[in-house]
């Protein structure tokens, strides 16, 4: 079970988590952490013209959290808002077992976890520090 769930690719996704950092000028600063595991992230988003322009993050937890982060981090850049949405919406429905592609092919990488409802809040954890960002830069209350 631990080897379908930290597989080759989830393990090099990690990696590049650790290689990326925090943003310099962030317009918006977050941390969440999941109290169940220990895991946190203290995101940095920077916004422009409408669009996400740069994401930075620092990452302590599991494999899959850092995974999850890395990927973030990696494609959110140059979207839309609603995008980075649709993409936490498909995570969500790809961790609940729901047919369809997610709109970014790399979060299948999380079909294994869906098994083990005890992981998906560490899968999910980057995707609600951005959420909280993006309220908090649109000045919506989280």
């Amino acid at each position: 079970m631990t080897s379908d769930l930290y597989h080759r690719r989830i393990i090099e996704a990690a990696k590049r988590a650790r290689e990326q950092g925090r943003l310099a000028a962030a317009e918006v600063t977050v941390t969440r952490d999941n109290p169940l595991c220990g895991d946190r992230i203290t995101l940095d988003l920077r916004l422009e013209d409408g669009r996400i322009a740069a994401l930075g993050h620092r990452t302590r937890g599991c494999l899959l959290t850092e995974a999850a982060a890395a990927i973030l981090t990696e494609r959110a850049p140059g979207t839309s808002p609603e995008t980075l949405r649709r993409a936490h919406r498909d995570l969500r429905r790809l961790l609940a077992g729901e047919e369809g592609d997610p709109v970014w092919p790399e979060l299948a990488v999380f079909r294994p976890v869906v098994e083990v409802k005890s992981r998906h809040e560490c899968v999910l954890l980057p995707f609600e520090a951005v959420e909280e960002a993006l309220a908090a830069a649109s000045g919506e209350a989280s």
